[in-house]
């Protein structure tokens, strides 16, 4: 039996209370699963590779401003790792209010995982934004 590969990946993602993020990714219309908000609702565990969407805590200044811009329940989920070893890259979104500290958890997680940072919006993202990540999204996952 052959298997064909999809044209799009997984999305597994992350949204708070806000709802900002899980309102970006419905507007993609791919397939995704959202990290538990809470800890009592159990562990997701993933089984195909994924693109992960965060978005990004914070936004001090100074010393330790990337202490506390991934949520926890990325790093539990990440701290799996059957999980990391199937990211194969990260969509953050973030605040422009923060600066230079702009959508740097998906800057932590690039780095930590070695995946790329493949996209940036701010908050729940722009049509502009869900068209671009659609389009380019296919195109990157079709090149792996």
């Amino acid at each position: 039996m052959s298997t064909v590969a999809t044209s799009a990946p997984l999305l597994v993602y992350f949204s708070s209370i806000s709802g900002n993020t899980a309102r970006f990714i419905d507007k993609l219309d791919l397939r995704a699963v959202r990290i538990p908000l809470h800890a009592s609702d159990g562990p997701l565990t993933v089984e195909e590779p994924f693109v992960l969407v965060t978005p990004t805590y914070g936004g001090g200044q100074g010393r330790g401003v990337e202490k506390g811009a991934v949520p926890k329940q990325v790093i539990r989920f990440l701290n799996d790792e059957g999980n990391r070893s199937l990211i194969r890259g990260v969509i953050s979104a973030g605040n422009t209010n923060f600066g230079e500290q702009f959508c740097v958890a998906g800057d932590i997680i690039s780095r930590k995982c070695r995946v790329p940072h493949l996209y940036r919006l701010e908050l729940f993202g722009t049509q502009d934004d869900v068209d671009r990540v659609s389009d380019g999204l296919e195109r990157w996952w079709n090149l792996q």
